[in-house]
């Protein structure tokens, strides 16, 4: 059985599909396009986290989607610009 820390926050980060390049396989949303809990600009993504979802318009997606150093969404180019993205971070 895993420990789980005592202590876990939540942080929550932004963004649309139009802030991302390329296509295909190579579709990648970056960290800095992000805005956080604060409203401002990220600068990255928590480097250690217990788990994170991602949410492609409000929908909660499995764990093969995408991974998180920078968001990559395979196909993700083929959404519409305008598709929110929201990534949980939970941090402890």
């Amino acid at each position: 059985m895993p420990i789980i820390k005592p202590f876990m926050a939540s942080r929550k980060f932004s963004a649309t599909i139009g802030d991302g390049t390329g296509t295909g396989a190579t579709f990648a949303i970056a960290a800095t396009t992000f805005i956080d809990d604060t409203g401002a600009t990220a600068t990255a993504f928590p480097a250690s986290f217990a788990y994170y979802v991602l949410y492609i318009n409000v929908q909660p997606q499995t764990a093969d989607t995408a991974t998180l150093t920078t968001i990559t969404i395979p196909g993700g180019n083929v959404l519409d610009d305008a598709t929110p993205i929201l990534v949980e971070i939970v941090v402890n």
